[in-house]
């Protein structure tokens, strides 16, 4: 059996499921036909057989695909800051560090001090930040960097990862 690249599956997971869509739009399209009455039934280049047997062997490629994605991304691991994560793990803690990322950038680029509007009459309100923005932009960029280091580990890794899968029809 051929192999294929751990990326390379992501890829073609993508493909097959818009296969799939697009096969079943084509049942809708096979299953149905206007024709006056009493005219004979045209022949069909493919019927809602053929496409139903296509389909379902899209999806059985799909479901072993999916599959052995799952089993490579438990399986293997990355050393992220001396510590060893499954793939699945790293997966995860890259999307956590960008959430992070994102949010102390947010506080990041607060104001130290702003005037809020005033609900009554000669009373100001001054909003306060309990943090040093500064401080946090360049906190919420470093662990930016974290994230797309570790991003380019997992990358990497889906390269050298081959999984038992034919690939030939898609590809």
């Amino acid at each position: 059996m051929s192999k294929i690249s751990l990326a390379e599956a992501v890829k073609l997971k993508s493909l097959l499921s818009k296969r799939i869509h697009e096969l079943e739009e084509e049942m809708d399209r096979v299953a149905f036909i206007e024709i006056e009455k009493g005219s004979k039934v045209p022949k069909q280049v493919r019927t809602i057989l053929d496409v139903e047997q296509e389909l379902e062997e899209v999806r059985k490629d799909f479901r072993l695909l999916d599959k052995l994605m799952y089993q490579a991304n438990i399986e293997n691991e990355i050393t992220f800051n001396d510590e060893s994560l499954t793939i699945v793990e790293a997966i995860e803690l890259a999307t956590q560090l960008r959430a992070k990322a994102r949010k102390f950038k947010e506080y990041g680029s607060a104001q130290k001090e702003e005037y809020s509007y005033s609900y009554g009459e000669g009373v100001s309100l001054i909003k306060v930040a309990m943090f040093e923005p500064e401080t946090y932009r360049l906190k919420g960029l470093e662990i930016e960097r974290q994230a797309n280091r570790l991003s380019n580990l997992i990358n990497a890794k889906n390269y050298a990862i081959e999984l038992d899968f034919d690939s030939e029809k898609y590809f």
